[in-house]
C-alpha cells in the first residue's frame, strides 16, 4: 500500500492543475501562432514553450502535469511550429536534445517546487504546535488557579459549619464566579484543539449577524447586567458563511476583555457591517483603553502575566484574544486592535459570500 501512496504524492491529479496547465499551454500556442505570422524564422517556439514548461512545473502539484507539458511541447514545436509544417518528423536536428532539455526543465522545477511546498507545510505544521503548546500551558495554569479556590471556598464551607448565612453566600458566589470562568477556559481550550486538529474542518453556514449578536448579547447581560451594551444594527439582512458558536465566543471574549480589562467600561457598542467584500465586526469600549506597548503581541498569547493584570492574573487577557486570532483565522478572516481617545476597539472581519459581495 505504500507505493499508491508514494505515486499519488509524486502525480496528483486535481481540476485546479488541469485547467492551470490547459491555460498556461493555450497561451504559449497562441503566442507562438502570432509571432510565426510575424516573423517567418521558427527559433521563437522554443524559449516560449521552455516558459509554458517551467510555469506549469512551479504553479501545479508534483510531476505529472510539468512531465505531460514537456512533452506535449515538443511534439507542438515539432508539428505545428517547425517547417515543414503540421508534419511529425523526429529525424530533425537536435530534437531529442530539445526533448531532453524540456523533460529536465520540467523534473527540476516540479522537485523544487515540491521541496518548497514540503518546507512551507512543516514549517506552518511547526508553528501551530509551538502556538499550541504555548496556548496550552497557559491553560493550564487558568485551570488551576479557579479549582484552587472553588477546593478553598468548599473545603471552608465544609470545615466551618458556624460560619453565618452572609459569609456562606460569599464563599458560595465565589465558587460560583470560579466555576463561570472555568467553564469559559475549557470552552477556549476545546476551541483550539478543535481548531488545530488537521482532521477537523470548521463548519460554515450563512448566519444573520443580527441573530449571532443577539445571543451574545443576551448571555452577556447575564453575567454583566451593570454593562450599557449597545448594538447597531445594520438596515438590511447581512447573512455571513461562519460557524456561529466559534464566532459567539470570539464577541464573548471581546466583551469579557472589554469590562475585565478595561476596568472603567460603563458601556460597550457592537456594529456590523459590510465592509467590501467582508463582514466587519467591531466591538468598542469607553474604558481605559490598551497600553501601547502591549498592542503589538496582543494576539499572539505571549503577554506576561504581570502585563495583563497585576490584580488577578488568572484574567488572561493575551490568551482570550489569541484564541479569538486563531478562530478568526480559521475562517479566512482579519483581526486588529486600536486605541480611541477614551476606551478601545477590536475589529474583525470575515470574508463574504460571492452573492453578498455583488450587492
Amino acid at each position: 500500500m505504500q507505493i499508491p501512496k508514494a505515486s499519488t504524492k509524486l502525480f496528483p491529479v486535481s481540476m485546479r492543475d488541469l485547467v492551470i496547465s490547459t491555460a498556461i499551454f493555450t497561451c504559449a500556442v497562441e503566442i507562438c501562432s502570432l509571432l510565426r505570422f510575424a516573423d517567418s524564422s521558427d527559433g521563437f517556439a522554443y524559449p516560449v514553450f521552455v516558459l509554458a514548461v517551467l510555469l506549469i512545473s512551479r504553479l501545479t502539484t508534483g510531476y505529472l502535469f510539468g512531465s505531460l507539458a514537456s512533452l506535449l511541447s515538443v511534439v507542438c514545436i515539432n508539428y505545428i511550429f517547425t517547417y515543414p509544417y503540421w508534419v511529425l518528423n523526429f529525424t530533425l536536428t537536435g530534437y531529442p536534445i530539445t526533448f531532453l532539455t524540456m523533460f529536465t526543465v520540467s523534473i527540476i522545477t516540479c522537485t523544487l517546487t515540491t521541496k518548497i511546498k514540503q518546507h512551507d507545510r512543516l514549517r506552518a505544521e511547526s508553528e501551530k504546535e509551538r502556538m499550541r503548546a504555548d496556548l496550552l500551558r497557559s491553560f493550564s495554569h487558568d485551570i488551576r488557579t479557579p479549582l484552587t479556590s472553588i477546593v478553598g471556598a468548599t473545603s471552608t464551607l465544609l470545615e466551618t459549619p458556624d460560619l453565618s448565612p452572609a459569609q456562606q453566600r460569599v464563599l458560595l458566589a465565589d465558587a460560583h464566579d470560579e466555576a463561570e470562568w472555568l467553564i469559559r477556559v475549557v470552552e477556549n481550550l476545546l476551541s483550539i484543539t478543535r481548531i488545530g486538529d488537521t482532521h477537523t474542518q470548521i463548519c460554515k453556514h450563512e448566519e444573520a449577524a443580527e441573530e449571532v449578536l443577539s445571543e451574545t448579547v443576551r448571555k452577556f447581560r447575564k453575567r454583566f447586567p451593570h454593562i450599557s451594551i449597545k448594538v447597531n444594527v445594520p438596515d438590511g439582512l447581512l447573512l455571513v458563511p461562519m460557524d456561529p458558536i466559534l464566532i459567539e465566543q470570539v464577541l464573548a471574549n471581546l466583551l469579557e476583555n472589554a469590562v475585565i480589562h478595561g476596568e472603567t467600561t460603563s458601556q460597550i457598542r457592537l456594529s456590523p457591517c459590510q465592509d467590501g467584500e467582508y463582514a466587519s465586526f467591531s466591538v468598542s469600549d469607553n474604558g481605559r483603553g490598551i497600553p501601547p506597548d502591549i498592542l503589538p503581541k496582543l494576539f499572539d498569547g505571549t503577554l506576561p502575566r504581570s502585563e495583563i493584570s497585576a490584580a488577578d492574573g488568572k484574567r488572561n487577557m493575551g490568551l482570550g484574544l489569541s484564541v479569538c486570532m486563531a478562530i478568526i483565522r480559521a475562517h479566512d478572516g482579519t483581526m486588529e486592535a486600536h486605541n480611541l481617545d477614551t476606551g478601545a476597539e477590536f475589529v474583525f472581519r470575515l470574508p463574504l459570500s460571492g452573492e453578498e459581495r455583488q450587492e
